[in-house]
């Protein structure tokens, strides 16, 4: 059996930190497989990041921040039944389509500049370091476009690896993608629907946002 590393330290979450300040791309460990992850606001990186992926520019990222503090504030024009759901709901192997009435982060939303994806993983155990930080990422799966998703970090294409500018190791991860829920009509008439089923239950995620109300 491989033997598994060592958990993230404050250092590892700092390098991530830099690297994305830096214009870097990186391969980060999350809830549920690997990503590649870099600033949401810097085309250059952005347009790396699809070139890595092959993945068409067109199509949109999520923004993932790895706390849920920063996201709410980032997020302030969340709508009240919006915010109950996505503090329900998250930190979470989510990622939630909200409407996005700031026009954030655009260049992560593709062609739908109106709808945006957020992401805040769970980060027990090895990768709780990367609590720490209060920083948005633009993130995607580590692979290339079409292709399974990793969750092991040797699963990760090695044009990939060769072409970040960080790459940390968290193991092992689950291997089932996030669960993407549509919440871009919560607000108005309390209806949801998974438009992509994943890490997490539909049940699971009746019983959040009832608990939520």
């Amino acid at each position: 059996m491989a033997r598994e590393p060592a958990p993230l330290t404050a250092h590892d979450a700092l390098s991530l930190q830099e690297c994305v300040a830096g214009g870097g791309v990186a391969v980060v460990p999350t809830d549920t497989v690997y990503g590649l992850c870099c600033d949401p606001d810097d085309a250059a990186a952005i347009a790396r990041l699809y070139e890595l992926k092959g993945r068409p520019p067109s199509r949109p990222a999520a923004v993932m921040f790895f706390a849920l503090e920063p996201a709410l504030a980032a997020l302030a024009g969340l709508a009240r039944a919006e915010r109950r759901a996505v503090e329900a709901l998250l930190p979470g192997a989510l990622t939630l389509l909200l409407p996005n009435r700031g026009r954030l982060f655009t260049a992560a939303c593709g062609l739908e500049p109106g709808t945006l994806g957020l992401r805040v993983p769970s980060l027990p155990g090895r990768l709780a370091a990367l609590r720490s930080l209060g920083i948005a990422v633009m993130q995607s799966s580590a692979n290339i476009s079409g292709e399974p998703d990793p969750r092991r970090l040797e699963e990760v294409p090695e044009g990939l690896l060769a072409g970040a500018a960080l790459v940390l190791d968290g193991g092992e991860l689950p291997g089932t993608p996030s669960t993407v829920l549509d919440l871009r009509d919560y607000e108005r008439s309390g209806r949801w629907s998974v438009v992509r089923a994943g890490a997490l239950a539909e049940g699971v995620i009746r019983d959040k946002l009832r608990a939520g109300t």
